[in-house]
């Protein structure tokens, strides 16, 4: 089906000069559709107590522990549990899910990076996240929704052009390939195993992968809002000061994914970078990984 991207465009957004700004969405825009029934809300945060305390009326949660991941397997949800999840919420593939959260919308992110692997491109991130939409004091709700169920019916989840996994990672080592490490300076440098204000989650060593560049995450947002910096910023950022090539392959890495997640958004969708991967297993696998190579 084809979609009308410009209906699903914010005026503000669309006039920063993002390479696909339909991917992006306001609060504006969100406020003015969440009566729409061709429009699904999202909320996904790392912290569970957040959305029962208060969400935006109507957003649905999709928690990214219990919905998002295999409980047995480190890997995500199969075919199956992903058409479940989204007749849970109501959604049809023509359906609009917009994605929020909180800590600037990581875990938006990195939902929106799931389902992408399942082929739901029509898709898109609250600019500024829940913090965003607090601060504007607009309106939030306790009441869970609920929808009428629907018979989703998805294909194969798909790996190969969106997720990195270690060997690929290596052999991207080894070519020389574009990197980008977006964890805290100190936790690239080896001086800290995890991040700042967050216990040890288990890496062994501290370092980053060889050749990597390190642009931490937070540094595409702007701090006073959590909203996304302009095109000629990102671009100043990624590809002036780190000379990160628009054509060339590239694999993104935090922790976990999560922080990832958000610079994979980044590249592919406001920059426009051709081919961005998230590499899921991050510094949890790399760092623990026997005969892998590191650099401090």
């Amino acid at each position: 089906m084809k979609i009308n991207q410009n209906y699903f465009m914010s005026d503000s957004i669309q006039n920063r000069g993002y390479a696909y700004p339909e991917f992006l969405v306001d609060t504006d825009w969100v406020a003015e559709h969440v009566n729409d029934p061709s429009v699904i809300i999202v909320e996904s945060n790392e912290d569970p107590l957040l959305y029962p305390s208060g969400h935006i009326p109507g957003a649905f949660e999709v928690d990214w522990t219990l919905d998002l991941n295999d409980p047995l397997v480190r890997d995500y949800l199969d075919k199956d549990g992903f058409e479940k999840l989204m007749s849970r919420i109501g959604a049809t593939p023509e359906s609009k899910i917009v994605f929020y959260g909180d800590k600037n919308n990581w875990w938006a992110c990195y939902a929106f990076w799931v389902f992408q692997l399942f082929g739901h491109t029509n898709a898109a991130v609250m600019d500024g996240g829940r913090l965003k939409w607090i601060k504007e004091n607009r309106p939030t709700s306790t009441e869970k929704p609920t929808a009428e169920s629907t018979n989703y019916q998805a294909p194969n989840r798909d790996d190969s052009k969106l997720r990195a996994f270690r060997d690929e990672v290596l052999s991207h080592v080894k070519k020389q390939g574009q990197l980008v490490d977006v964890r805290s300076p100190e936790e690239y440098s080896g001086e800290r195993m995890h991040m700042p204000d967050y216990p040890n989650e288990g890496a062994l060593r501290g370092g980053h992968i060889p050749g990597a560049k390190s642009v931490p995450w937070a540094k595409a947002i702007n701090p006073e809002d959590g909203t996304f910096k302009s095109m000629e910023e990102l671009k100043e950022l990624y590809e002036v000061s780190q000379g990160l090539k628009s054509n060339e392959p590239t694999i993104a890495y935090c922790r976990i994914g999560e922080r990832s997640s958000h610079t994979w958004f980044v590249l592919k969708y406001l920059l426009g970078h051709s081919n961005v991967k998230n590499y899921d297993g991050s510094w949890t696998e790399w760092g623990n990984s026997v005969g892998l190579p590191i650099e401090k």
